[in-house]
């Protein structure tokens, strides 16, 4: 018999993971945390013992991960790279050699010693601004919660014994349950905690399972059996909905999959506004792995490839041959069309002992990104190596992160010049016409842009790092994320800026942040003169859907009309008014939230 608390309907509102709706019951899954105890030991036997146990789990756990490698189905086969990132987790330095080394300088057990690890690990990517970077934390706790566990002598709840249709609720879900779900079973999942760069939603992606993240405390409104309605489009979860919302939504997703029906047989045509007009249309990746999806999804190029997952995955930095593999697969899968390369947009101390730099206490605003490659010149010109590299097998574009000034770009490309010329000298092939180009993601490349625009072959506008900086918002701030506000006038301003730059000089312009997958974006984007927008591939069809209907003339007499406006709310107000009238099935299918 139900509680009083589960008899009635609540709308949660999370992170939407992949987009369809799900109707079904809650299977609540208990990954409460293992209870640690500490103990500290006198004799060293009990201590080497410590470390024997601890070692022997290391092993266990290892022997896990490989073997749901091995048996991971065909469709999560191109995720294996997540797996493997575990099991890198397992033996990094981080937490392999620090565990051990507490056990055996304060002679405390292995749970105690691990447990320490871990909070030390936290500290570190708590500094580091980067949604995705910041994300793999997550990675690190669900290794070490299998450790403790195992340690622990915990039995493993095992998903793929579930063997009803259900979905899923936890308060996370590692990469490693993920790969256990019995998909002819699970009908979708909802946690806790995770973003959308999470290696959960990776693999929910992957899996094509509805899914929402980031409810934060989902598993203590939901019981064993409730039934729950879950839209992965909107981010909406309904719990023990009322007979009017499983209506809705069973009408929602029949209207959802024709109309993602209708704009995917749009995906491969051009963005081609009805009155001529032509917008390249590009995919943002992290891994190599989405490259296919990209490609599936109608992108006409690679706008933005983050290069930081090979300078994650592994201790210390990959090899220059390592980052030319990566790099070159990716160019020729691509081939002929364009791939923009971001080099290194890290805090190098974040990530390897082999470098000396003090902690930061404002990460966001030391030394990382370009910076951080001017310090350490021979990192960066591995890096530039492979990308040069890499050149000769496709259309390599390439492009600086973070920098704020001339003097900073100058530098850059004096060191690119001098691997130019090893290349050279070794005789390794590369293309010399390869175009670079900067990020323009702070303030002062804004005010500097018709300067540097003579001095580069393209801008790429990151609007998720410049509406930080502009507007001093920190975006995982809870208390001040509401203030990241796209919309702001200052912000629109900023692009229209750069964009008059890039072309007074000739140069082309694109723009990679969040902004380039809003519909509600798109007009503005389109009238300012964009050349390109590169967003998360899944957005591309809806976003080409909106090109081809706006003809270019309204557009910019929208644009005309926003520029008059004093602020975000207003902007945004003006937007979802004129995107109502164009598309009204947006409204209805989830895609515009007041």
């Amino acid at each position: 018999m139900k509680s009083d608390r589960a008899a009635s309907a609540k709308k949660l509102r999370g992170i939407p993971v992949y987009p369809d709706i799900v109707i079904g019951k809650a299977h609540l899954v208990d990954r409460s945390r293992t209870k640690i105890l500490y103990q500290c030991f006198v004799n060293d036997e009990h201590v080497d013992r410590e470390v024997e146990r601890f070692e022997e789990a290391l092993e266990t756990v290892e022997a896990q991960f490989i073997s749901l490698r091995n048996k991971m189905p065909d469709t999560l086969k191109d995720q294996a790279f997540i797996l493997d990132s575990h099991l890198m987790i397992l033996k990094d330095s981080m937490l392999r050699d620090s565990t051990i080394d507490k056990m055996l300088a304060e002679k405390i057990n292995a749970e105690w010693a691990l447990k320490k690890s871990l909070e030390e690990i936290r500290r570190v990517f708590e500094q580091i601004d980067d949604d995705y970077i910041s994300n793999r934390i997550s990675d690190v706790e669900n290794v070490a919660d299998r450790l403790l566990r195992t340690l622990s002598g915990d039995t493993h709840h095992n998903l793929s014994d579930i063997n009803q249709r259900v979905i899923i609720v936890a308060h996370d879900l590692s990469p490693a349950d993920t790969t256990e779900l019995n998909i002819a079973k699970v009908m979708g999942f909802i946690t806790d905690v995770g973003g959308r760069t999470s290696h959960t939603a990776i693999m929910a992606q992957a899996l094509e399972i509805p899914a929402v993240v980031g409810l934060e405390n989902v598993t203590s409104l939901v019981e064993d059996g409730d039934l729950l309605i879950v839209d992965g489009n909107s981010g909406t979860v309904v719990v023990n909905p009322e007979d009017s919302d499983i209506i809705f939504y069973q009408e929602r997703k029949l209207q959802l999959e024709k109309y993602k029906s209708s704009i995917a047989r749009m995906s491969y045509l051009p963005a081609e506004t009805p009155d001529g007009h032509r917008i390249a249309i590009t995919a943002n990746i992290e891994f190599l792995e989405e490259v296919t999806a990209a490609k599936d999804y109608g992108s006409e190029g690679i706008g933005l490839y983050r290069t930081e997952f090979l300078y994650l995955r592994g201790k210390g930095f990959p090899d220059e041959n390592e980052l030319f593999e990566d790099y070159r697969e990716v160019a020729e899968i691509m081939r002929p069309a364009p791939v923009s390369i971001r080099t290194l947009d890290l805090g190098g101390d974040k990530f390897t002992s082999d470098i000396a730099i003090s902690e930061e206490n404002n990460p966001a605003l030391g030394l990382r990104a370009i910076r951080f490659c001017l310090r350490e010149p021979e990192i960066f010109k591995t890096q530039l190596r492979a990308i040069l590299r890499a050149s000769a097998f496709g259309r390599i574009q390439m492009m600086f992160p973070m920098i704020s000034g001339l003097q900073e770009l100058l530098d850059a490309r004096a060191i690119l010049d001098q691997v130019r010329d090893d290349l050279d000298r070794e005789g390794i092939p590369y293309d010399a016409d390869m175009e670079v180009g900067i990020m323009v993601e702070i303030p002062s490349a804004v005010a500097m842009a018709e300067i540097l625009a003579h001095y580069v072959d393209f801008f790429s506008i990151g609007t998720n790092d410049l509406i930080q900086y502009a507007l001093a918002i920190d975006r995982v701030n809870e208390h001040v994320a509401y203030m990241y506000q796209p919309f702001h006038p200052a912000i629109l301003r900023m692009v229209q800026q750069v964009v008059n730059a890039a072309k007074n000089a000739g140069i082309h312009v694109s723009l990679c942040g969040e902004m380039a997958g809003d519909p509600l974006c798109t007009s503005i984007l389109l009238a300012i003169g964009l050349d390109s927008l590169s967003m998360n591939a899944r957005a591309i069809p809806l976003v080409k859907k909106v090109v081809r209907t706006i003809p270019m003339e309204q557009a910019r007499a929208d644009l005309e009309q926003i520029m008059r406006l004093n602020t975000a709310s207003e902007v945004r107000a003006y937007l979802l008014r004129q995107t109502r009238k164009m598309f009204p099935e947006l409204q209805e299918r989830g895609y515009l939230l007041d």
